[in-house]
């Protein structure tokens, strides 16, 4: 198993610091801490193996860099896009992802959001992105590095929606006057862990760590530590 997961006889573990529910930075150190963090640091406690960090500011790079063979698991979201060169665990956290409106916008839910005019800021290449733009048919994304970009562009060009996972979306609505979330999320972003396809033993190990962490409560347990909100635990595998 190692030799699958670890070649290098070290774990190289892709997170990215796009998603603040998932990593970041410590204010003191500027190792990254946070739940993929946790995840990475057991899998390779079980392996008995050291963890190297590869870092990325965006899902979207760090989904590319497996062409690279950057890295050797990554923890992002499960879109059809990117499971062409990866394969995924079922999913271990879901995010609801919402959109969030200005004061005085006659939009009132989601199935309004979809219309000719509409202007949809949305962070490129996150999950929701890729979801959005196989799914929308008449609204227009427009497309900012990173959340904080998106929402630059939500402002200064005074557009008429903002997309995002809806943890963030409540810190945007608390400081801009009048905004709205609409009730009802577009889609739930289901955070998985990906291994580079044709290292399928290492596929099938992490299937079975991502249930184990669930059940075991190592994954609560964690959530709670951290102090996260708004993400949940998905529920275990059909096959369970």
């Amino acid at each position: 198993m190692t030799s699958d997961l670890a070649p290098t006889g070290k774990l190289r573990a892709g997170i990215n610091y796009s998603n603040f529910l998932l990593a970041g930075k410590d204010p003191v150190s500027g190792e990254p801490r946070g739940i993929a963090v946790e995840l990475a640091l057991e899998v390779a406690r079980r392996l008995e193996v050291p963890v190297e960090f590869i870092t990325f500011e965006t899902a979207g790079l760090m989904a590319d860099a497996v062409k690279a063979n950057a890295w050797d698991i990554a923890f992002l979201a499960n879109e059809p896009e990117r499971a062409n060169e990866i394969s995924f665990t079922a999913p271990y956290l879901e995010i609801e992802a919402n959109y969030l409106v200005p004061a005085g916008s006659r939009i009132r839910s989601v199935s309004e959001v979809d219309r000719d005019g509409v202007r949809i800021a949305i962070s490129d290449k996150s999950a929701y992105d890729l979801f959005l733009s196989r799914t929308l048919v008449r609204a227009t994304l427009v497309r900012g590095h990173r959340m904080g970009g998106s929402y630059e562009r939500f402002i200064a060009e005074k557009l008429d929606v903002l997309a995002g996972i809806k943890p963030w979306l409540m810190t945007i609505a608390e400081k801009l006057s009048g905004s709205r979330i609409l009730d009802e999320p577009f889609m739930t972003v289901q955070q998985c862990i990906g291994v580079p396809r044709g290292r399928e033993s290492g596929a099938a190990y992490l299937r079975e760590f991502t249930e184990d962490v669930k059940a075991s409560g190592f994954l609560a347990g964690a959530i709670s530590r951290l102090g996260l909100r708004g993400v949940s635990i998905a529920n275990r595998s059909s096959r369970e």
